[in-house]
């Protein structure tokens, strides 16, 4: 999977509450707190936020060379969070991208980017 540039912030280490997701019915189930903590909002707000579309998000599944890992990234209006984490749910990289008053570019929101 692609670095990140030299915006982006990356988690060098991951609370042991942060460490599991879960995989539900073709789906990856993340626990909201450790979504709005990447985005740098209340955990309250996040799902307003989803409901209304002004948090979205995108999954893909590794292949090759990470083949059992997939990418989880969050948009919010002037930020991106980004997760990989492995098909047991363990989180491998945290990634946080903030343009703080600016919009994000769209750059920003294509897969890989």
């Amino acid at each position: 999977m692609p670095h990140d540039g030299p915006e982006t912030r990356a988690a060098v280490g991951v609370e042991p509450d942060m460490t599991q997701l879960a995989f539900m019915d073709d789906a990856i189930q993340v626990d909201a707190k450790i979504v709005a903590a990447g985005l740098g909002i209340v955990p309250a707000r996040l799902l307003d936020l989803l409901r209304t579309g002004k948090v979205t998000s995108l999954c893909e599944r590794g292949v090759d060379e990470d083949s059992g890992r997939f990418r989880l990234t969050f948009f919010s209006e002037n930020g991106r969070f980004r997760l990989v984490v492995d098909e047991a749910g363990k989180i491998l990289q945290r990634s946080t991208l903030d343009f703080g008053d600016r919009p994000l570019p769209a750059s920003a929101r294509k897969p890989g980017g």
